[in-house]
């Protein structure tokens, strides 16, 4: 909690202009995690000022990824409060209020410089190699009067801050320590667009301090922002929230993540077949640690032991090979009946008929391969031939099982399924025992050829338990119609 000990409040507050990356998607776990630790208020506030890029379709998209990955939010769109609206397209009377407050105080000004006019300063400025660019001042000094006559006059102007020409600014970051920048280095900042939107920067201070924020939790990049929300907070005369910047994500060979490496959106891991809890398990170990050795974690259990002292600050590498194998730990550990009707999802969508499977055949499917799935598309992919027979045979797995003398040995077997009165694991693996004993040969010599037959592919669940998912009917006419195919 902060040194007032106020009730935690900390909040996502995304722009709908796109969709959910995975940095994104941390910041909303670390706040979420943060608030549920500390018994607090995590809200969903969107930033919806920048109405050239707004997109309805991203913001459908963001607050349903947000809800796939178990971040619901206490209070924000659907879940309105007190300290709403949650959209800042619907807070515009709240901006205009207090941006009349700085202009009172001197602490704002109304500029009329034209973008023509701010290019050829900066171009001026590049030119010259000054070591400062930025705006230069040129309506700072206006008076109040002068620029509201010229306002009743239909002039167009942006509102700045009032940035202190000398001294610093400085602030405490959670895990990053003491941060200061000097003021000669800071620009006089838009704080209202000509439209009359805000800026990011004052929307973003005016809405934390009237919602309560208590903690701002964001990336990294926004560092360089703080010392300017710093004076907007001292212009008004408020309490800042406790500052705490996230380590960059990179990509795994170092540089920025990026859509080319690897930086698929929260929706393009559900699509490829992720658990939400693999993501969120994933994503908060990326610049955080339990504190121990643990990796495989439930949110719970992270939750439990979520402290901002343990957020380091260095940068951090997404290792997708990592990712994968969370995933397919995840999958281990997910309940049976909820990977059966992912499997039953996954089917239909690759029009595989199983509706002459019973629930309790569909479920020993799921506890056959689930150990060996990365992925919940696996499960399809990996089952077609529980439910029609094989239509091409791996070539590699033909080659090395289907050569000199395996019609013999799948002829033997299949003669030795069909002596079994009752097809059980117990009883088919019992009658490979013996036939490897009566032919004097290893019991892996008689499993391949049989394999590929039944299944079409040299590798998958125990040969015993597939045998009687499959059925004995079913298996011996299988091994007989691939036969000719093999080698005598």
């Amino acid at each position: 909690m902060s040194t007032n000990q106020k009730p935690v409040r900390v909040r996502f507050a995304p722009s709908p202009t796109g969709y959910l990356h995975v940095g994104g998607a941390r910041t909303a776990i670390y706040n979420y995690f943060f608030a549920k630790a500390m018994g607090g208020t995590f809200y969903l506030r969107i930033e919806d000022t920048d109405r050239k890029r707004y997109n309805e379709e991203a913001l459908h998209d963001l607050m349903r990824d947000l809800k796939w990955l178990g971040l619901q939010w206490d209070e924000g769109p659907g879940a309105e409060k007190d300290c709403g609206p949650y959209f800042q397209s619907e807070r515009l009377d709240i901006y205009h209020r207090e941006i009349q407050k700085l202009l009172d105080s001197g602490d704002a000004y109304y500029c009329f410089c034209t973008e023509e006019r701010l290019q050829q300063v900066r171009a001026e400025q590049e030119k010259s190699g000054v070591s400062v660019t930025g705006y230069d001042r040129h309506c700072r000094h206006i008076s109040r009067e002068e620029a509201e006559a010229r306002i009743a006059a239909g002039e167009n102007a942006v509102i700045r801050l009032k940035v202190p020409e000398q001294g610093i600014t400085e602030f405490e970051d959670k895990i990053r320590g003491h941060i200061e920048y000097k003021n000669e280095l800071l620009d006089d900042l838009v704080l209202i667009k000509r439209d009359g939107f805000p800026t990011y920067h004052f929307a973003s201070v005016v809405d934390d301090h009237f919602m309560g924020t208590t903690h701002v939790l964001r990336g990294d990049e926004w560092i360089s922002s703080t010392p300017k929300h710093m004076l907007l907070y001292k212009a008004f005369g408020w309490e800042p929230p406790v500052w705490c910047h996230l380590p960059v994500i990179l990509a795994a060979g170092g540089g920025k993540l990026s859509k080319r490496k690897g930086a698929a959106s929260v929706g393009d891991f559900r699509d490829l077949g992720y658990l939400p809890e693999t993501l969120v398990n994933f994503l908060a170990l990326l610049g955080w640690n339990p504190g121990d050795d643990r990796e495989v974690m439930s949110v719970k259990e992270m939750i439990d032991c979520f402290t901002l002292e343990r957020i380091n600050p260095k940068a951090v590498a997404f290792d997708e090979k990592k990712l994968q194998w969370m995933n397919g730990q995840h999958i281990q550990i997910c309940d049976n009946q909820f990977l059966v009707s992912v499997l039953k999802e996954t089917l239909h969508a690759e029009g595989i008929d199983y509706s002459n499977s019973s629930e309790d055949r569909l479920l020993e499917i799921v506890k056959l391969l689930k150990p060996r799935a990365k992925f919940l598309q696996d499960f399809a992919q990996m089952s077609s031939y529980f439910f029609k027979a094989p239509e091409t045979f791996d070539e590699k797995g033909q080659r090395k099982h289907w050569a000199e003398g395996s019609r013999e040995i799948a002829s033997a077997v299949c003669q030795a399924m069909k002596a079994i009165d009752e097809f059980t694991t117990p009883n088919i693996e019992e009658a490979f025992n013996d036939l490897a004993v009566s032919r004097n040969c290893k019991l892996g010599e008689l499993v391949g050829a049989v394999r590929l037959a039944v299944s079409g592919v040299t590798a998958g669940p125990g040969l015993w338990e597939l045998f009687e998912v499959v059925g004995k009917e079913e298996v011996i006419n299988r091994i007989e119609k691939a036969l000719p195919l093999m080698q005598e």
